[in-house]
């Protein structure tokens, strides 16, 4: 039987579900993405997150559909690399957010 191939989020149907409304509507999402993004600034460092970027963002620009754009990437990437609990924390924060702002995503995303 063939090993089906799994991604960090999948295991995880909020996490996937995140990911996916992320994918979906990247354009209308930035903002949030970069709201996100200054906060966790505002308790590691902007320094740390640009280092932290370097190290794991793709060479010759990536493949994948969030390497397009460095907000959006550098979201999807500090969501991966952080704990489990925190994952959870935030990936729901981001649904409520999405709630706030009259943004209702259906549970079949």
């Amino acid at each position: 039987m063939a090993q089906e191939f799994k991604r960090w989020y999948d295991f995880d149907p909020l996490l996937l579900k995140v990911i996916n409304i992320l994918e979906n509507y990247q354009n209308e999402l930035r903002e949030q993405a970069e709201i996100f993004l200054k906060s966790v600034e505002e308790k590691v460092s902007k320094e740390a997150i640009d280092k932290f970027y370097d190290m794991v963002k793709p060479i010759n620009g990536g493949h994948r559909w969030y390497d397009k754009d460095q907000v959006i990437s550098k979201t999807v990437e500090l969501l991966r690399v952080v704990p489990v609990d925190i994952q959870k924390k935030v990936a729901n924060q981001f649904i409520e957010t999405l709630g706030e702002y009259g943004i209702n995503i259906d549970d079949n995303q």
